[in-house]
């Protein structure tokens, strides 16, 4: 599928067909590309869980809120991430890049970090924000659908899949053959409540320009 158009039918699908499955070259497929995300200073931060256990698929369910697709989607990603995956031997990130390089990134990444916990946990989420999108669009443009969910309780989630205290959970990624389509689109904001030119303009600002440069300032901007 072209890339643009895989973008725009890309929906979350709530339903899906229990009995299908993904051939091991798709599901491989599917992790391939996912871990082809980009992440801060190479880390990679993410750790997928993919639950094939119907026992603790069943489990997972029930700390979902009873979501029917954590059981009937082909596939169940439980998307973690490692908040001190920068200092876990960082020379591995930059491997196979030059010497010159290496001795200059792997400094800056421990300045850049240490110290910095909320930072750290902002850099975990990104990284496995990419490596979703990745899982969704590769999904749709193999003709599957796909689903992120929010909706669980993180504590028991946590607890299922032997979450290491280092850790976060991002999302759960459901992917499978949909048997219901997904809503119309309930509609997109205008671009202009979301897309700025440079910076956001201040109310308090706007009202002093506005006196000083006179009533026509702002309609020349």
């Amino acid at each position: 599928m072209d890339t643009f158009q895989t973008i725009r039918d890309r929906r979350s699908t709530k339903h899906y067909d229990p009995r299908h499955t993904l051939s091991d070259a798709e599901e491989q497929l599917l992790i391939d590309l996912a871990l082809e995300a980009p992440s801060s200073f190479n880390v990679q931060h993410w750790r997928l869980v993919n639950v094939k256990n119907p026992e603790v698929r069943a489990r997972l369910r029930e700390a979902a809120f009873d979501q029917e697709q954590v059981t009937d989607a082909s596939l169940l990603f439980v998307v973690c991430a490692d908040v001190k995956a920068w200092r876990k031997d960082p020379a591995r990130y930059w491997r196979n890049a030059p010497l010159n390089v290496q001795n200059t990134l792997l400094p800056m990444m421990h300045a850049f970090y240490e110290g910095k916990e909320q930072l750290q946990r902002d850099e975990a989420i990104r990284s496995t924000g990419f490596l979703a999108q990745n899982i969704m669009l590769t999904a749709k443009a193999m003709g599957y659908e796909s689903c992120p969910l929010i909706g669980f309780d993180p504590e028991a989630v946590a607890r299922i899949i032997d979450l290491p205290e280092d850790h976060l959970i991002s999302m759960l990624i459901t992917v499978g053959k949909g048997t219901v389509p997904a809503w119309p689109k309930p509609g997109h904001l205008d671009q202009s409540e979301l897309v700025f030119r440079d910076g956001f303009v201040r109310k308090d600002l706007t009202e002093t320009r506005s006196t000083v440069n006179g009533p026509g300032f702002w309609a020349s901007i």
